[in-house]
Order: C-alpha cells, then sequence, then structure tokens
C-alpha cells in the first residue's frame, strides 16, 4: 500500500469518527424536538391560546406529582382528577411548600400518558415553562392551562383514549444568580443537596 493511499485511509476514518460525534451531539436535540413535534414519549404540545372548537364529548384528566429523591419540597396536585370536554380549556393547580430554613429553586420535568395522547395535551402557561425558586417556609399554588386537542378523535392509536395523566416531577436548581445575590447580602446560606 502507497503512502497517499495510507493518508486517504486514514483520514477517511477521521471523517468517520468526526462525523459520527457530530451526529451524537445532534442526537438529544434532534429527539427533543422530534418528542415536540409528535407528541412521542409522552411529550405535550404548546399554545398560546385556546382551542377554537369543543366536542360534546369529555375526557378525564388525572394529575400526579413526584420528586426527585432528596429534594426537599412537598410538591402534591391540589385536585387529582378533572372532566371537561374535549377542546375545552382546563386550569388545574399544584402546590408546593419549601419546610426547609433556606431559600430552592426547582424546575420541574413533565410527561403524559399514554403516550399517543402526548401530542393532543395542549399547554397554553404552565409552572413548568419556569424555575420556580421557594422562600423558608413558603408554600405557593402553581397553575397549568391546558386542553385536549379535539384532532384527538382523529388517531386511531388515541381516539379512544378514556383518561389522560399529567404527571410533573419537581428537581432542584441552582439558585438563579439575583437571589444568590441576595443571599450574599443577608448573609443567608443556601446549600444544595
Amino acid at each position: 500500500m502507497s503512502m497517499d493511499a495510507k493518508q486517504k485511509t486514514v483520514l477517511k476514518l477521521a471523517g468517520v469518527v468526526v462525523f459520527m460525534g457530530a451526529m451524537a451531539w445532534a442526537a438529544v436535540p434532534a429527539y427533543n424536538l422530534f418528542c415536540r413535534v409528535t407528541g412521542f414519549g409522552g411529550t405535550t404540545g404548546v399554545a398560546s391560546a385556546g382551542s377554537d372548537r369543543v366536542l360534546d364529548e369529555t375526557i378525564e384528566i388525572r394529575f400526579d406529582a413526584s420528586r426527585e429523591r432528596g429534594f426537599p419540597w412537598e410538591f402534591a396536585p391540589v385536585e387529582t382528577t378533572m372532566e371537561l370536554k374535549i377542546g375545552e380549556t382546563g386550569l388545574a393547580f399544584y402546590e408546593a411548600y419549601n419546610p426547609t430554613d433556606r431559600v430552592i429553586a426547582g424546575s420541574a420535568s413533565y410527561n403524559v400518558a399514554p403516550y399517543s395522547a402526548g401530542g393532543y395535551f395542549t399547554k397554553i402557561d404552565c409552572f413548568c415553562f419556569t424555575m420556580q425558586v421557594l422562600q423558608p417556609g413558603e408554600r405557593v399554588q402553581m397553575p397549568v392551562t391546558f386542553y385536549v386537542d379535539p384532532a384527538i378523535k382523529d388517531d386511531p392509536e388515541a381516539k379512544y383514549v378514556p383518561t389522560i395523566t399529567l404527571s410533573y416531577t419537581f428537581h432542584e436548581a441552582e439558585l438563579p444568580k439575583e437571589q444568590a445575590r441576595l443571599d450574599a447580602d443577608t448573609g443567608t446560606t443556601t446549600n444544595f443537596n
């Protein structure tokens, strides 16, 4: 094998390695986009307003809450179920309580079950869109505004779904810089688990 053939082989192999690295780096954002567009994996839709069509058929919505291990907040839905017409705008509340003596920030991840209904469960506004910061002893009610898209009735896999479960899991997050500065100015110590 000549030197030129060896160099070409090495360059091709390096190109394959770079290409595979780029594909691995792009996989997570591409998967997230795919889930948002299709509702795959229980990912919900997002809209700026409610549905323009309401069907005369109801669906039950269940609300579930959990926390990552070691996260000290208390977190639960105010109502565990709600029945509403498909296309009707619903408003539900979750309650969070910080029983500690320190400021804690949290962010919520979510999904919808069954997965076939994920793309039809549409959020208009949600506490999960932003980080939540609770002061020591603070209790808050956090809203989520949503509707079930009437297009669910056109989907052969989702049209017979009688109940949709919306689940949230809260995770501890780093405090925003403004809160960290405030802690430093007041001499408060914020600990992270």
